[in-house]
């Protein structure tokens, strides 16, 4: 290899695709925070869906005294 070689190497595809099912008021709210925020709509649900998980708490029993 010298200074001038044009290296490419295997794009690292991180993401998946699925698909889910939303309430549409739900999907009316991504959309307008999406047009404040100039972010899309699916970048908006990664942030919130990657909020949840760090933030989440999982806890064995219920409380059936509530």
């Amino acid at each position: 290899m010298s200074e001038d070689d044009f290296i490419i190497t295997p794009k690292e595809d991180k993401s998946v695709t699925i698909t889910i099912r939303i309430d549409k008021a739900l999907q009316e709210k991504f959309d307008h925070l999406s047009k404040l925020s100039n972010r899309s709509r699916n970048e908006l649900i990664n942030l919130a869906l990657e909020y949840a998980m760090n933030n989440a708490k999982f806890i064995k029993q219920t409380d059936k005294k509530r």
